[in-house]
C-alpha cells in the first residue's frame, strides 16, 4: 500500500468516514391528509406508496415516509412538522395539506400563514419543499374557489419553493371524473393514485437530483 493509499484507508477509518460510507439514502417526507392517507383504499394502493415503487424501478436511492393524517389541516400540519423534522431529518418535504381548512371554512389567511411557517421551517432544516395545489368544487363559490386556489402558487413563489399547482389534475376535471371518486365525492379511488403519483413525479424528481 502506497502512501497516498494508506492515507485513503485511514481517514476512510475514521468515524467521519465510515458516517459517509454509511450514510442513509435521502428521506421524502410526505405531510398530507386524507389524499395521501390511502383513506377509504387499500393499504399499498396510495400515490405514496407507489411513489416508492416507482423510486425502486428507477434505481434512485431514496426513503418515504408518509406522516399523513385524515383530516388533518394546515394547522395540524404546523403543529406537527417541528418534531419530524428533528426526527427524521428529511431532504425533501412534501405539504399536502389545507383541503380540510377550506371545507371547514377556516380562514384563508390563516391557511396561506401555516402553508408558509411549514415551507420555512423544512427549508430552515435543510430540506427542499413541494408544495402540492388543491382547488375546491364549485359549489363553494367562484371567488371563494378562485383565493383559495392563488394560495399556493402565491406561497411557492414567495418561499422559493415547488410546486404541483392541481394535485387532482386528470382526476377531479377529466373526463372519467365520476368513476375516480369514492361514493363521498371527495376522495379519490385506487385508480385515480397513479395519476395522483404523475402530477407530483415531475417536480419531485427534480428535488431528488442533486
Amino acid at each position: 500500500m502506497n502512501r497516498r493509499d494508506c492515507i485513503r484507508f485511514l481517514l476512510a477509518a475514521t468515524p467521519a468516514g465510515l458516517a459517509a460510507q454509511t450514510a442513509a439514502p435521502p428521506l421524502i417526507l410526505v405531510l398530507g391528509d386524507s389524499m395521501s392517507a390511502e383513506y377509504g383504499i387499500a393499504r399499498g394502493s396510495g400515490w405514496v406508496a407507489l411513489l416508492e415503487k416507482r423510486l425502486a424501478r428507477e434505481h434512485i436511492a431514496a426513503r418515504v415516509l408518509n406522516a399523513s393524517v385524515s383530516g388533518d389541516t394546515t394547522a395540524g400540519g404546523r403543529a406537527r412538522l417541528p418534531a419530524l423534522l428533528k426526527t427524521h431529518r428529511p431532504a425533501i418535504v412534501v405539504i399536502e395539506l389545507g383541503g380540510n381548512d377550506a371545507l371547514r371554512g377556516l380562514s384563508l389567511d390563516m391557511t396561506e400563514a401555516n402553508l408558509s411557517a411549514m415551507t420555512q421551517a423544512a427549508q430552515a432544516a435543510g430540506a427542499r419543499v413541494l408544495l402540492a395545489g388543491m382547488q375546491m368544487p364549485p359549489n363553494y363559490g367562484a371567488d371563494f374557489g378562485r383565493r383559495f386556489f392563488a394560495l399556493y402558487p402565491k406561497v411557492a413563489k414567495a418561499q422559493q419553493a415547488a410546486l404541483v399547482p392541481f394535485l387532482l389534475k386528470g382526476v377531479a376535471d377529466g373526463d372519467n371524473a365520476r368513476a375516480l371518486f369514492q361514493p363521498d365525492r371527495i376522495h379519490p379511488t385506487a385508480e385515480a393514485h397513479p395519476i395522483i403519483l404523475d402530477n407530483v413525479w415531475p417536480e419531485l424528481r427534480r428535488l431528488l437530483k442533486p
